[in-house]
């Protein structure tokens, strides 16, 4: 049996812990997953760092499958994932169903967790554009806290080192001890889908296997009931 290499999203991080150890007991393949940002993930392989399935943003996986890096076919998709707002479970629910009502929630908070841009978080990279979209990014300066990845974002909410945490809502789901408050007001929605590829070199027939797996009926409930749609 084979012991295939993961590179995955934080994002996928929920769906895919639970799913892969499912797949490994049926099939006998291990899987070395293994998480972070998309940027980092993408920076690794791109450096020459070997994976047998690359599970990222569609349009990175998109623009690396132009560069012939996949064995042709071997992309899928597994859903869309929301930017959405999250606290510790137990204190008061901000309002932010409108763009005003949202803006007066992040200026109200104390602090606010996102991912750290220069991780190359797909989230951090537009909630700190979306701040100064706003109006508000000098403002919120001194109130933001950096995480690495999302999971990190989850935690710093999680351990009261941040008031709110914004990061895709997929993220947060898995984090015992956290609430969704919901996704950002449509006006200044970001939604990332998710997938992945085989790259060439691979071991491509357990690489087919696992990606056949996570594409099934009872694995796309999953990724749903994590909030990815």
């Amino acid at each position: 049996m084979a012991t295939l290499k993961m590179l995955a999203a934080g994002a996928t991080e929920g769906p895919l812990t639970e799913l892969v150890p499912e797949f490994s007991r049926a099939s006998g393949h291990e899987v070395d997953l293994q998480f972070g940002t998309v940027g980092a993930q993408k920076d690794r392989f791109v450096g020459g760092e070997k994976a047998d399935v690359l599970a990222l943003s569609t349009v990175v996986l998109e623009a690396l499958e132009k560069e012939g890096r996949f064995v042709p076919g071997s992309r899928i998709e597994f859903g869309r994932a929301t930017c959405g707002v999250a606290i510790r479970d137990g204190f008061l629910m901000p309002d932010i169903s409108t763009p005003e009502k949202f803006k007066a929630a992040l200026l109200a908070a104390r602090s606010v967790a996102q991912t750290d841009p220069a991780q190359g978080g797909s989230s951090g990279i537009y909630f700190a554009k979306l701040l100064e979209r706003m109006g508000i990014a000098e403002e919120m300066k001194d109130k933001m806290r950096y995480g690495k990845a999302g999971r990190d974002v989850g935690m710093l909410v999680r351990e009261l080192r941040a008031e709110l945490g914004v990061t895709f809502t997929s993220e947060f789901i898995p984090i015992e001890g956290l609430r969704v408050v919901g996704n950002f007001p449509k006006e200044y929605e970001f939604v990332n889908a998710y997938g992945a590829a085989i790259p060439v070199g691979a071991a491509v027939e357990p690489a087919r296997a696992l990606l056949a797996f996570l594409t099934a009926p009872a694995a796309k409930a999953t990724f749903k009931a994590y909030g990815l749609e």
